[in-house]
């Protein structure tokens, strides 16, 4: 999830820095990026500034020292009961006697007759920013603040209202804060709608800070598609008023950048990073933490989209940055990525090198039980298993779940369930089916269903399913996939690639309980996904094309499966060459098939197995990866 924070000038700005897929509290293990959402109350829009922190940011601890003046956030995943944060002065039970009857906490109230008072949305916003700030009765706030937004609206006189606009904010990040996004929805679009950007500065600002707080609530729903909308509306405001080489929309296009990389959308999020990068080129400004936040996006996707020397490239920038900094942490964080990297090119002794010296910057600064040690622990273990040391990986994937069963005070517990993800994954390399299967089950349950990782729990349970295949129990494989498809349908990835390739395993699942009429249905619209977003071309897509001309195959429909098997075998013919076991495998099908086709009456029957893509076991355990 992403963050809008509405800062006042006054305020001390909360910037970071990209922080490390493992090493953060709350980063997607996806993509390395934090996965923390806030809200902020604000005054008015002219307090406001286009300043807005990235959701990679680490963010600065509260401290007595704080600005009194500066409201703290009211809305995060992890922390649904509002509270009062360090450096907030208690509010005092304040008086307005021109106002009427009193509330049981001694300030006063207006009856319904006096919402005409043009005095009195203000006062109840104020009141409501007052019991946030304290941390008591949200759902008292709540109240407050929707009786404000009929005193907006009655004395408005219909002319757009920015105080309402700021209302409806508040109102929306109550809601949220108390795990209601849905209706916070409503009261974001509405805000939206109000602003007239030719009014100025102040309306294009509430409009911008609106579409940022609306998709960050898609964020948290899990619809990311509609959240980077939102996104991007945002950002071409951002565009209109201040212009493509300010630094503010260079820091809304990293934001941007990090969504789409979240959707797993590389090309546009490396084109709006790259635009981020030019404009800190632009200005001139020497190496900062901002610019190192930016390299390290961009490095994270080059690796992604396997372009490895250039992500060293990036990283190694992004390190010096931070060392000039003073942030030995993230230093030791990119490292981590740095051996990531070098564990892509097969480059395992420097891969080795640079877990070790952040395992050392780790150990001194977080202690030797921390989570981001095991974290380093369960890298090398990958590495040790990739090489073929089984004894040193194991004793690795041990030593992290000593201190996974033991986490420290305050470590959230997603974390703890990405690395029990991570050594399941290990094990299941293994052929350690049970015991992957376990750790899953654990990551589940940590989980739960807590909104905004839908996504998160989808991709658990189809890597299940994946479990549940290879150990041969197909009906619990089927029935993990079918709960995973539901979730990614309900968070609105109708059609994502992993939810193709979903649908491609569980049609698999079909075949094995003989549901054949089922499993052509799952494989047809697995098909259509990929076809968009791999292109036709494109081994998974082949490989759905050949199941479902064995599909087609079992239920009568030779001369569909022959039509799909001609191609297939073209493809393949001009892709692999017509020596590969690949070429040869299919093409022995399709002249199965074609003398059947000659040989109607004599068909013989078969097992559909024989027609199914060669070695389907591996073809899912390849596919499917935890979101």
């Amino acid at each position: 999830m992403k963050e809008v924070v509405m800062m006042r000038n006054k305020g001390e700005d909360n910037e970071g820095n990209l922080v490390s897929e493992k090493e953060n509290d709350s980063v997607d293990r996806r993509t390395g990026i934090k996965d923390k959402t806030q809200f902020a109350s604000a005054k008015s829009v002219s307090s406001l500034q286009w300043k807005r922190p990235s959701h990679s940011h680490l963010e600065s601890e509260g401290s007595p020292k704080s600005n009194p003046n500066e409201r703290p956030p009211i809305d995060k995943r992890r922390e649904r009961n509002l509270r009062k944060p360090n450096g907030v002065i208690p509010i005092r039970k304040q008086k307005n006697f021109a106002l009427g009857v009193k509330f049981h906490n001694g300030t006063e109230d207006l009856l319904e007759a006096g919402l005409d008072n043009p005095d009195l949305g203000p006062f109840l916003l104020k009141q409501t920013r007052d019991l946030i700030s304290s941390g008591e009765n949200p759902q008292k706030a709540l109240e407050l603040a929707l009786r404000a937004v009929k005193s907006f609206e009655i004395t408005g006189n219909g002319k757009p209202n920015l105080d309402l606009v700021m209302c409806l904010h508040v109102i929306a990040a109550i809601y949220c804060s108390l795990g209601q996004y849905d209706e916070a929805i409503p009261s974001l679009e509405r805000s939206i709608e109000i602003p007239v950007i030719e009014e100025g500065q102040n309306h294009a600002l509430a409009k911008f800070v609106g579409c940022m707080q609306l998709g960050d609530t898609y964020a948290m729903i899990g619809q990311i598609e509609n959240s980077i909308l939102c996104y991007t509306a945002g950002l071409e405001i951002q565009r209109q008023v201040l212009g493509e080489m300010d630094t503010r929309f260079g820091e809304t296009c990293r934001y941007l950048a990090e969504a789409h990389v979240q959707a797993l959308q590389f090309d546009e999020a490396e084109k709006l990073c790259q635009m981020a990068l030019n404009i800190h080129k632009k200005n001139g400004t020497p190496a900062s933490l901002e610019e190192a936040a930016d390299r390290r996006l961009m490095a994270l996707i080059c690796d992604s989209k396997g372009d490895y020397e250039a992500a060293l490239e990036h990283y190694v920038l992004a390190g010096m940055a931070m060392a000039a900094n003073g942030q030995e942490i993230d230093v030791a964080s990119i490292d981590c990525s740095i051996g990531d990297t070098y564990l892509s090119l097969a480059r395992y002794d420097e891969a080795v090198f640079s877990y070790q010296k952040a395992l050392t910057v780790f150990k001194s600064t977080k202690g030797e039980n921390h989570p981001t040690v095991a974290s380093v622990f369960v890298r090398l273990a990958d590495l040790y298993n990739k090489v073929g040391k089984l004894r040193e990986s194991k004793s690795y994937c041990e030593n992290a779940l000593r201190l996974y069963a033991k986490p420290n005070p305050g470590i959230p517990s997603e974390e703890i369930a990405s690395g029990l993800i991570d050594i399941s994954a290990i094990f299941e390399s293994m052929n350690e089916l049970e015991q992957a299967l376990k750790l899953l089950q654990k990551a589940l349950k940590i989980y739960s269903n807590a909104p905004g990782q839908q996504s998160t729990i989808a991709g658990i349970e189809a890597q299940m399913g994946v479990i549940y295949y290879m150990m041969g129990n197909y009906s619990a494989s089927y029935n993990s996939f079918s709960s995973a498809i539901s979730k990614l349908r309900a968070s609105g990835e109708k059609k994502s690639a992993f939810l193709g390739i979903a649908l491609n395993q569980m049609g698999l699942a079909c075949v094995q309980r003989y549901a054949i009429g089922e499993a052509a249905e799952l494989f047809e619209e697995a098909r259509s996904i990929l076809e968009k977003e791999y292109g036709p071309c494109h081994p998974d897509t082949l490989g759905i094309y050949s199941n479902l001309a064995g599909t087609y195959d079992a239920m009568g429909r030779l001369e569909d499966a022959i039509e799909i098997l001609e191609y297939v075998v073209g493809v393949r013919e001009e892709k692999l060459g017509t020596a590969n076991p690949d070429v040869d495998d299919e093409k022995r099908r399709l002249t199965e098939l074609l003398t059947e086709a000659g040989r109607v009456r004599s068909r013989k029957s078969r097992s559909l197995q024989t027609f199914l893509d060669t070695n389907p076991q591996t073809t899912i355990n390849d596919a499917i990866k935890v979101l």
